[in-house]
């Protein structure tokens, strides 16, 4: 199962405290949505999202469909598949996409100790 392209997505109280922060880390933005309350940020292949306001705790984040520069690739794992696999196996889900659906979707579930894992496709299902 390959879940995509990775990376952590940060509940930050001040946008633009915690985007100075990292920039004196080496990181720079990658997509800058501030005026909606989100940066992403890449410091060579380390990939963090920035999210005022926007959920509480922080968020493993993993994009099929997505290479590392947030662009469609043709061959991928679907979520809706993804999803099958995982709830096969016992992983119990957050939320869940529709099966049904062929567009973006998502899903949620956590970890055994309550980190928050968000699989986020913004690409059709393949073929489709």
């Amino acid at each position: 199962m390959d879940l995509g392209t990775f990376s952590v997505s940060l509940s930050v109280k001040d946008l633009s405290t915690t985007r100075a922060f990292y920039e004196k880390l080496g990181f720079s933005v990658f997509h800058d949505a501030s005026e909606q309350h989100y940066l992403i940020l890449r410091n060579g292949d380390c990939t963090i999202g920035l999210f005022e306001g926007m959920f509480e705790g922080n968020i493993l984040t993993f994009n099929p469909g997505w290479d590392r520069d947030a662009q469609a690739v043709d061959d991928f794992d679907d979520v809706r598949d993804i999803q099958a696999g995982l709830e096969a196996v016992g992983v119990e889900l957050m939320s869940r996409a529709d099966p049904d659906s062929t567009g973006p979707a998502d899903i949620m579930l956590s970890d055994p100790e309550g980190n928050v894992i968000l699989i986020d496709q913004h690409v059709p299902r393949p073929g489709v």
